[in-house]
C-alpha cells in the first residue's frame, strides 16, 4: 500500500510567537500529519521594505501594510526553530521548513530536515535553485504561478545542480483558492510532462480536494494548518484546524486502502459471497434421465450448489445422467 506523505503546513499560522508553533506541531502529530513544515527567513535578506501586500494578504489580515512590516511580524529566530526541532524531535513528528533565502537555506539545512521544500514563488530564482540543487537532499517543490516552461527550467537547473530526487506539487498561489482555479488535471499533466512524481499543495476551503487528488496519483499532500481559523494572519482562512486536518488525513488512509493493487480478481470476501450470489444452473422441473437439457427444463436462479450460470452452453444440449426434481443443482 502506497503512503502519501503528509505536510501540515503550519507556515506563518504561529503569529511570530514560539508557543503557537509548539502548539501547532503537537496538534500536527495528534492530527496524524507525517510532516509538520514552517518556513525561515530574515526579512532583511528576503524583501524590500517597499513591496505591497498581496491582494489576499490584505483581505485575510484586515491590516493595511507592507509586505516587510508584516513579515517583520511574523519572523520566528533561528533559535526558535532549534526549539521547534527539539520538540518536533521529543513527540514524533518531523520537522521541515521552507527557507526563502539562502542564510536560511544553510540554516535548516544545519538542523537536519528530510527534504528541501522549494515554494512556488521561489520557482524562477535560478542561483536559489542552483543553491538548492547542491545539498544532495530530497525536494520537493511547488509550481505554482508557473508555466509548463518555467517548471521545465527550474526542474533543469535543479538536476544541473546535483539534485537527483524531485516532487513536483500542482498547486494554485490563492488563500483561500476557489475550486474553480484548482485545475487538479493539471497535476497529472506535470506527470506525463517531465515523468516525475507529482503531488498536491492545497490552499482551498474544505478536504476534498486533496483526498480527491490522492485518488489520481499524489504522492505528497501539503495541507494549510492552524490552531484556529479565525485568528489573525494572512493564511488563516485557507487553512484546516486541526479536527478537519484529522478527518483529511483518516480519508487519505483509506483512499490509499482502496486504491489496492489493480488487479482485477474477486477477494476472499467476494468469493464467500459469490457462493450464494451469483446464479447456478437447476432443474425448472421435475427432469427425467436421458432428457434433452434446454431452455424447457433448465434455468438460472441463486443457489449454493451446482454448475454457475456461465457454464450454460456447456450443459444446455446435453442429456441428463440421472433424475432431477424441480430446483434442484444440475450436474456436469
Amino acid at each position: 500500500m502506497n503512503h502519501t506523505l503528509i505536510i501540515a503546513e503550519a507556515g506563518v499560522n504561529h503569529n511570530g510567537n514560539i508557543e503557537f508553533a509548539l502548539k501547532l506541531c503537537k496538534a500536527a502529530k495528534e492530527a496524524g500529519a507525517d510532516v509538520v513544515k514552517f518556513q525561515t527567513w530574515k526579512t532583511e535578506k528576503l524583501i524590500t521594505r517597499t513591496v505591497s501586500q498581496a491582494d489576499y494578504q490584505t483581505e485575510n489580515t484586515g491590516k493595511q501594510e507592507s509586505q516587510f512590516d508584516m513579515l517583520k511580524r511574523l519572523e520566528l529566530s533561528y533559535d526558535d526553530f532549534r526549539k521547534v526541532k527539539a520538540y518536533c524531535d521529543e513527540i514524533g513528528i518531523q520537522f521541515a521548513s521552507t527557507a526563502d533565502e539562502e542564510e536560511s537555506l544553510d540554516f535548516i539545512v544545519s538542523l537536519g530536515i528530510p527534504f528541501i521544500k522549494i515554494p512556488s514563488g521561489e520557482i524562477t530564482n535560478i542561483p536559489f535553485l542552483r543553491k538548492i540543487g547542491g545539498k544532495n537532499l530530497p525536494i520537493i517543490i511547488s509550481s505554482g504561478m508557473a508555466t509548463l516552461a518555467e517548471v521545465d527550467v527550474a526542474l533543469q537547473t535543479l538536476k544541473e545542480a546535483g539534485a537527483t530526487d524531485i516532487t513536483l506539487l500542482h498547486c494554485t498561489t490563492n488563500y483561500p483558492c476557489p475550486m474553480d482555479d484548482v485545475n487538479l488535471n493539471a497535476m497529472q499533466t506535470l506527470k506525463d510532462a517531465f515523468k516525475i512524481s507529482v503531488g498536491y499543495s492545497d490552499h482551498t476551503k474544505g478536504i476534498e480536494v486533496p483526498i480527491a487528488a490522492v485518488a489520481i496519483g499524489a504522492t505528497v499532500i501539503e495541507k494549510h494548518f492552524t490552531l484556529d481559523r479565525k485568528m489573525e494572519g494572512p493564511d488563516h482562512l485557507a487553512s484546516t484546524e486541526p479536527d478537519e486536518f484529522k478527518k483529511m488525513v483518516e480519508s487519505i488512509r483509506n483512499i490509499e486502502k482502496a486504491m489496492g493493487n489493480g488487479e482485477k480478481v474477486p477477494t476472499k470476501s467476494e468469493k464467500d459471497i459469490s457462493k450464494v450470489v451469483l446464479k447456478r444452473i437447476v432443474a425448472s422441473r421435475a427432469i427425467r434421465v436421458g432428457e434433452i437439457l434446454s431452455e424447457k427444463n433448465i434455468t438460472v436462479k441463486r443457489n449454493d450448489k451446482g454448475v454457475p450460470a456461465k457454464y450454460w452452453d456447456v450443459i444446455a444440449g446435453t442429456r441428463a445422467k440421472r433424475e432431477y426434481a424441480a430446483d434442484e443443482a444440475v450436474e456436469i
